[in-house]
């Protein structure tokens, strides 16, 4: 199981750095709203706002686009893996 986990991750993350399914002023403004507190990391592989914070339109319209091109990526990991794409995304967050 550690090794179908660990071989979900790379394929994910190699994804990320190959792909280039996210504009990078969307990877901007995640990184800086991570920066200030405002975003953060969730357990299932996805960023979300921080609870008690608020997050400006723009800020929200990054998230989501960040999330939109992670859940692909978690898809395409989950078929190639014979998994969940839940799982795919949670195992990229270990």
């Amino acid at each position: 199981m550690r090794i179908l986990i660990a071989t979900i991750t790379a394929a994910v993350l190699a994804l990320f750095v190959s792909s280039g399914v996210m504009a990078q002023s969307a990877k901007q403004v995640v990184d800086a709203a991570k920066a200030e507190g405002i975003v953060g990391e969730q357990a299932d592989g996805f960023v979300g706002v921080v609870e008690g914070r608020t997050a400006d339109a723009a800020t929200r319209a990054a998230v989501s686009e960040m999330n939109a091109g992670r859940a692909q990526l978690y898809r395409d990991a989950a078929a190639r893996n014979n998994v969940s794409p839940e799982a795919a995304g949670a195992s990229s967050f270990q």
